[in-house]
């Protein structure tokens, strides 16, 4: 990695331009005529952009026996993708860690353990945050995360998955606002008290009542929002009833698998003609493969896995690993993922496509198992004929537009 004062001045690239920055690192000031910049490597590239991913469900691993934030941990022995090691391997600067609650019963006893699951995720962001505060700072803005990145330090962004635990109060997201909520999405797997899934069956045509005034409120406090597991109809409701641009944090084209997780094109261009953004997963490009020894093993994860002993942890893991090796649970591989970011790309354009490809929660494909492998994207990009002015669109430019937007709104309404 470079240095904390490169790492500064590559972030001025942001604000400057590459002859300005030239002349910053000499110590000197610009002439009127300059020679030729060299070409730079794509590692190079990858290492001056400010990079992030808008869904890294990681905190599901903050509360698990054993594991650290501050370790490294192989995708062999290890079922997280993401940590501060590997994100400096992979030049990942920060991004959005989620708020995550599977969906359950629209009952008081429903809402209120989903509550409570929900605030003791974010309490698990803010501690992990708190245990690391030399290496990774809380983001609240998106000029935080330039002078985050400037200092040296991975920034944090916190989202919400699924708004199914704030039951019936919508006045309850204030909370999740103030201890750091960014992007929320009102809807995960199932129809909720919010809006109808792209899995669910269309229980209110796109978004309930309550939805619309989540919308409302969600522009009044400045937080961005999400359409990933929405219904296409929501989806076109999110875009007509919010004041801000959308985003959708994890989701790809249709065109890369037929799935309703997926956008069909004239929907990338519907969110696209309305200045938001879709940034895209490592999921749904092939289908997933029947296999009852994966099922029993992933069953026995989700039983024993946060509790087991690392010993046990990394037993399980591997025991996993051989598993998916005999019968693998799909076959996309980083061809597939590019193929589909490339055609994102093509329909919506390069100011509406941004990174979010579900790390630790199901993403990674085979030639990219984890955040270790991102620069090989960036070259890819390059190869494909995309300069570097686009690239820091794609990689944060874009999703910090959104950021800003919502936040100018907020402060001004």
């Amino acid at each position: 990695m470079i240095t904390d004062t490169f790492k500064r001045t590559a972030r001025h690239r942001l604000m400057m331009g590459a002859g300005a920055v030239s002349m910053l690192l000499l110590g000197c000031t610009p002439a009127t005529e300059t020679a030729a910049p060299e070409t730079a490597s794509a590692a190079e590239i990858h290492e001056r952009l400010l990079t992030l991913d808008t869904h890294l469900d990681t905190p599901v691993h903050f509360g698990r026996n054993g594991w650290s934030m501050a370790d490294a941990h192989d995708y062999a022995t290890d079922a997280s993708q993401v940590d501060l090691p590997r994100m400096e391997q992979g030049g990942l600067d920060g991004g959005f860690f989620v708020i995550y609650t599977p969906q359950g019963e629209l009952t008081s006893a429903g809402y209120a353990e989903a509550r409570a699951m929900a605030t003791q995720r974010q309490r698990e962001i803010l501690e992990m945050a708190a245990a690391n505060a030399e290496r990774l700072e809380l983001a609240y803005t998106a000029d935080d995360a330039l002078r985050i990145a400037s200092e040296g330090k991975v920034f944090a962004f916190q989202s919400i998955e699924n708004s199914w635990p704030l039951g019936e109060d919508i006045g309850a997201l204030q909370s999740f606002y103030d201890n750091g909520v960014r992007m929320a999405g009102p809807v995960h797997s199932r129809d909720n008290q919010f809006a109808d899934s792209t899995t669910g069956d269309g229980r209110w045509g796109g978004l309930s009542p309550a939805g619309r005034e989540l919308v409302a409120e969600m522009n009044r406090l400045g937080i961005v929002v999400d359409g990933s597991h929405a219904s296409d109809a929501a989806i076109d409701q999110l875009i007509e009833l919010s004041a801000t641009p959308i985003i959708l944090s994890h989701s790809g084209p249709r065109w890369a698998m037929d799935h309703p997780r997926n956008l069909d094109d004239d929907g990338i261009r519907a969110v696209a003609a309305s200045g938001g953004a879709i940034c895209v997963n490592s999921v749904f490009l092939a289908p997933f493969l029947e296999s009852e020894e994966l099922t029993a093993i992933e069953e026995r994860m989700d039983a024993e896995y946060r509790t087991a002993s690392p010993t046990q942890q990394r037993a399980l893991v591997r025991e996993l690993r051989a598993a998916q090796g005999r019968a693998p649970q799909q076959e996309a591989n980083f061809d597939a993922f590019m193929a589909s970011l490339l055609h994102l790309l093509d329909i919506a354009g390069v100011d509406h496509v941004c990174m979010g490809a579900d790390w630790d929660g199901g993403g990674g494909v085979i030639g990219m198992r984890d955040i270790a492998a991102l620069p090989q994207v960036t070259e890819r990009l390059l190869a494909a004929g995309y300069d570097e002015e686009d690239l820091q669109k794609i990689w944060s430019g874009n999703v910090l537009r959104l950021l800003r937007a919502a936040e100018d709104y907020a402060a001004n309404h």
